[in-house]
């Protein structure tokens, strides 16, 4: 499976959400219209008591705009609509939320198995893991691209990334390992202040009970990690599998042996790799040195 960069078509599942969303505005919007004529007053004159435009007012009551969470509860309030519209500024905020969380299409398959993994071991020489990143490291990490992505883009991508992390405190949580390079963690990826916050992040993370950090040192003599950064998945009730990725290639890989191969070789790295307690106190000295 190869990563292609733009714009991707929604899949059926993604069209039903559209659809949803879509049904839900024409829905609020009908409402805000019955309330206004209920109340004998026009699109002007509702817009001007709200300090809205015409305009905006009829955008929204025809579902061509979406009605922002304060307008209607502006409108509940003025209209007395008994809390009605305030209740499903909330759903709006959400369906907006929605909008914005969304994976390429090729990591999709990868996203779906993660958020329901009962296991996950990752191995990173390129990059902290995405479960681990700060909002702004995940920044970093999405304007850093070439081809280069658009803003929104990359809001969209950092919204998803972020939305990903909600499974590290589910619970029951799934058990999480990482052995990540050190150079990666010396390197001041998006300056300074974003290295500091990534460090802080990882120490938090490292005292959680069911997560485990480990640090694959550069002085190490022995690396059975040369071949590249790979991530091992227990989804729930299923076999496991792994994820490659790199320079924007992926690969999902549920062959049992080409699996086994990948967990003998996390296995070795892990053996290499410092300790967890060992790999804290890495962590913290690269806090106290910057």
């Amino acid at each position: 499976m190869t990563a292609q960069p733009g714009k991707e078509a929604p899949t059926s599942s993604e069209a039903d959400d559209i659809d949803d969303v879509a049904d839900l505005f024409r829905a609020l919007g009908r409402q805000i219209k019955v309330a206004r004529e209920r109340a004998g007053l026009s699109q002007r004159e509702l817009g001007d008591q709200l300090g809205y435009g015409e305009e905006t007012i009829s955008s929204v009551e025809r579902a061509r705009r979406t009605p922002q969470p304060e307008l209607l509860i502006a409108v509940d309030r003025l209209l007395n609509c008994g809390g009605l519209l305030e209740a499903a500024a909330e759903d709006v905020r959400r369906a907006k939320a929605r909008r914005r969380v969304r994976h390429p299409e090729w990591f999709r398959n990868y996203a779906r198995l993660e958020a329901d993994a009962v296991q996950l071991c990752y191995f990173a020489n390129q990059a902290v893991p995405g479960l681990f990143q700060t909002q702004e490291y995940a920044r970093a990490v999405f304007a850093s691209r070439q081809p280069f992505f658009d803003e929104e883009t990359i809001e969209q991508r950092v919204a998803a990334r972020m939305a990903r992390q909600e499974l590290m405190t589910r619970w029951p949580p799934p058990t999480v390992s990482a052995i990540i390079q050190e150079n990666i963690l010396r390197q001041p990826f998006g300056g300074p202040d974003v290295q500091r916050g990534q460090l802080e992040q990882l120490l938090r993370m490292g005292q959680l009970r069911h997560v485990e950090i480990q640090v694959m040192p550069t002085a190490s003599e022995d690396h059975a990690g040369m071949g590249g950064p790979f991530t091992l998945l227990i989804p729930k009730g299923k076999p496991q599998v792994a994820y490659l990725e790199v320079q924007h290639f992926s690969r999902l890989v549920t062959d049992p042996e080409e699996v086994r191969v990948l967990a003998a070789k996390y296995g070795s790295i892990r053996g290499q790799a410092l300790t967890p307690r060992e790999s804290l106190r890495l962590v913290e000295k690269m806090l106290g040195d910057l």
